[in-house]
């Protein structure tokens, strides 16, 4: 039986009507939305027109828990990094190839980040290097032909004061293994970590070998065809079994094909964004989107995640620097990267996430009890040390004979400091545990995670205050690191709001908490409404009195200000309750003209906010003046402060999330699509919404041209009409045959059925000659201002 739309919601609609509905070609074919995905990943590829000899000119490599950066120093260098060598990150070693200083050297050397094989491959002087890490095992291997058979080629692996390794070379396999007890630090286990690197020239002929206290050296012969294989590997080692024995596992050989068969299983489920302008800036906006993916791909897959403090550490080149605590994560630089694989269609890569705060339930719990006045349930803490406590520890002027800083996270006692009453951390990892769930329908997930939502609605519950007014207030707390020891910031009335909602809506799925329902449902009416005022103003103002308001960070507008952060527009992201058919939409599009701190940080939120809020053309100022201010390494990685060669990772996040939203947003359960497309931009790709739904969709000039909606779910989807004031056709198509109904409305209720496709058209526009998304790899370096993705040649 075909199911056909038949309910439709009139509604207001902030969106104006597209000048033409004239033809134009489609990607879809009638029976998919055809995307040349190695095409159209490989127009993002990083390409060098001279050598990256500068370990700020890096590039990433990774298998989700083996991440590498790659230079030309010494021919051919790679760092090797972990995100399990706790709690200071540190790096299993580096491995140098000086031997091919000859390819490194050459006037015809060229090189390219292939992202969609997920490798590195340099030519020059006739020799080829390819490298990449295997998915299957952590290895890096280092592939090279084009060179003389009869020519010495050495590699070193070595680590560096005040590294202090178990060195073995035998038979032609060098290790490095380290252990070390994390007994030092606040908030320390107690446990042992360690690092392991080993490096084999197993089938070549060994020329010499040997070793120091922190290095292994082998010489070698390359094979009659001027060919050698050098396999790296850096499994995880906490000093358990015989490290040589783990070492020669990881280095058993594995098909070079099932390596490329992982990455292109990856690229075949993402959901991939193209975009055209006259510019470029669209262009080099989509190469940073598929960056990140790329690189969350190759950093996810850990206990852990793999990036803390917005830092993109398991591509870091820079030893064991770190400009952070290395073994605590600040929540605030991981969520526009959770947000960002949910829009792509990636949400196994946020499972190290969930599993950080999921793990850490009952530590968080004792710190919660022991620094929040003995109240139940959980105060996550915003920077929260890999195990569980509330430490910052950072290690800033130890050198000198300091005792380092500590900050003090969810703690009643502290003196008024950045997180020190940052409460809502973990109504917010509810929040995108609820997101998740939405998004994927994993009942199994949610069992799992609802204990962490619970508890998170349990500490509000206790932290919150009857007021004379009736209502329930928190105070003393902070508004993120802006404002300190306020009331009612911004971010806990989002968070009541929002995490009371949905746990009780995730309690009664599951049946269980039967007593938390109804006080969630008592809680829900006793919260302050969100706090109004005037820009530059010190005064609170009443809800109604909003023609000239804008959202305040807390009912203390006037307190003082310690951060860089717009607030005010936390409603409309991440906590999406101001949406485009709220009353106070139009107040918070205020907020967002007059926000004080506009394009501040890699980390700012402006162009998410400004495609939450149909700015199409702010969110695309906003991502070039922040890319052009802290995009500064060619693998397009932000600099935020720190040694360079220590690469940002948040920045592509923001990018990822704001061109996820631009094209098709899933805010309220209405699917809203292209509300926020820059002008000349044009967009054609696809972005998932709740129910495991693919929304595709192409632009052209402004006007959207195609929109198909594969449904993975069971059940209504409300969709805006993208072309208002227009009758609709929709289109099912399945298996048994196509089946098409005209509609009319500002929004329409599609009662889909999981496995169809559902093609949305205006009634008198026309589709041209079908034409796949199409793209070719990338053959020179993109320009945006001054900044750079790749190297050009010349200095």
């Amino acid at each position: 039986m075909k199911l056909i739309p038949r309910c439709f919601v009139a509604a207001c609609l902030a969106l104006s009507a597209s000048a033409s509905l004239s033809a134009a070609t489609t990607a879809w074919s009638g029976k998919e939305f055809a995307v040349d995905v190695p095409g159209v990943v490989g127009r993002s590829d990083i390409i060098l027109h001279r050598p990256n000899l500068l370990p700020r000119a890096a590039l990433p490599l990774g298998n989700g828990r083996l991440g590498v950066a790659v230079w030309s120093a010494d021919g051919f260098t790679a760092q090797l990094n972990r995100a399990d060598t706790l709690p200071r990150r540190l790096s299993p070693g580096q491995i140098s190839i000086p031997s091919l200083a000859a390819l490194t050297s050459a006037k015809d050397y060229s090189a390219r980040l292939d992202l969609y094989n997920g490798t590195f491959e340099e030519q020059g002087a006739g020799i080829h290097l390819k490298a990449w890490v295997e998915a299957e095992t952590d290895a890096l291997v280092v592939d090279v032909t084009g060179l003389d058979p009869h020519a010495a080629q050495t590699a070193v692996l070595a680590l560096w004061p005040p590294r202090a390794p178990q060195v073995e070379l035998r038979d032609g396999l060098g290790t490095l293994a380290e252990t070390w007890i994390d007994n030092t630090e606040p908030g320390a286990t107690g446990k042992q970590f360690g690092s392991l690197a080993a490096v084999s020239t197993a089938g070549l002929k060994m020329i010499s070998s040997g070793k120091d206290e922190r290095s292994v050296k082998l010489a070698f012969l390359p094979d009659a065809a001027g060919h050698f294989t050098l396999r790296v590997a850096a499994p995880g080692y906490k000093g358990e079994g015989d490290a040589r024995e783990i070492a020669a596992k990881a280095l058993v050989p594995v098909s070079p094909e099932a390596h490329a068969a992982w990455w292109h299983r990856f690229w075949s489920r993402a959901g991939l964004i193209k975009v055209t302008s006259a510019d470029g800036s669209g262009e080099y906006m989509e190469s940073l989107r598929t960056l990140f993916l790329f690189t969350s791909a190759a950093q996810s897959g850990s206990e852990f995640p793999g990036s803390q403090a917005g830092l993109a550490d398991m591509f870091s080149s820079v030893r064991d620097n770190h400009n952070w605590d290395p073994g605590a994560y600040w929540h605030w630089n991981l969520r526009m990267q959770v947000a960002a694989n949910l829009g792509a269609g990636l949400p196994e890569l946020n499972e190290p996430y969930f599993r950080l705060y999921r793990e850490n339930l009952s530590n968080i719990e004792a710190w919660t009890k022991a620094h929040m006045g003995g109240r139940e349930g959980i105060c996550v803490p915003e920077t929260m040390r890999f195990n569980g406590p509330g430490y910052e520890f950072e290690t800033w002027g130890m050198d000198k004979g300091g005792k380092g800083v500590i900050g003090l996270n969810c703690d009643a006692g502290s003196q008024p400091y950045y997180n020190a009453r940052t409460i809502s951390t973990g109504a917010e990892v509810g929040y995108w545990i609820w997101q998740q769930y939405l998004a994927t329908g994993d009942r199994k997930f949610l069992e799992e995670n609802y204990p962490v939502m619970a508890a998170a609605a349990r500490f509000l519950l206790s932290y919150e205050k009857p007021g004379a007014d009736g209502l329930n207030h928190t105070s003393p707390t902070n508004a993120h690191e802006t404002q300190w020891d306020v009331k009612d910031s911004i971010l806990d009335l989002c968070a009541r709001m929002t995490l009371y909602r949905e746990t009780l809506e995730a309690a009664q799925l599951l049946h269980t908490d039967a007593a938390l329902v109804p006080t969630l449902e008592v809680a829900l009416k006793k919260i302050p409404g969100l706090p109004l005022t005037q820009a530059g103003k010190a005064e609170s103002l009443l809800a109604a009195d909003n023609s000239e308001a804008v959202i305040a960070d807390s009912y203390d507008p006037a307190a003082e200000n310690h951060n860089v952060e717009n607030l005010g527009l936390e409603p409309v992201w991440p906590w999406s309750l101001v949406t485009p058919d709220s009353p106070l939409f139009a107040v918070e599009r205020r907020t967002f003209e007059q926000r004080p701190y506009p394009v501040k940080e890699d980390w700012s939120f402006d162009p998410i906010q400004a495609a939450r809020l149909g700015l199409g053309k702010d969110m695309a100022l906003t991502l070039v003046a922040l890319t052009e201010e802290y995009q500064q390494y060619p693998n397009g990685f932000a600099n935020w402060g720190g040694e360079g060669g220590e690469f940002y990772i948040e920045q592509i996040g923001v990018v990822t999330t704001a061109l996820n939203e631009a094209l098709v947003q899933d805010v309220d359960g209405t699917i809203r699509v292209a509300s926020a497309i820059p002008p000349g931009w044009d967009f054609a790709g696809s972005v998932w919404v709740r129910g495991r739904t693919k929304v595709d969709v192409e632009t052209h000039h402004g006007a959207v041209s195609t929109v198909v909606i594969e449904a993975g779910t069971n059940g209504p989807l409300m969709i805006e009409n993208p072309w208002p004031g227009e009758t609709l056709q929709v289109t099912e198509h399945s298996e048994h045959g196509n089946h098409a109904i005209q509609v009319s409305g500002k929004k329409l209720t599609l009662h889909a059925e999981a496995g169809k496709d559902y093609v949305l058209t205006p009634e008198h526009a026309s589709m041209e000659e079908f034409a796949a998304v199409s793209g070719s790899p990338a053959t020179a370096p993109k320009h945006l201002g001054k900044v750079m993705l790749g190297l050009a040649a010349g200095n």
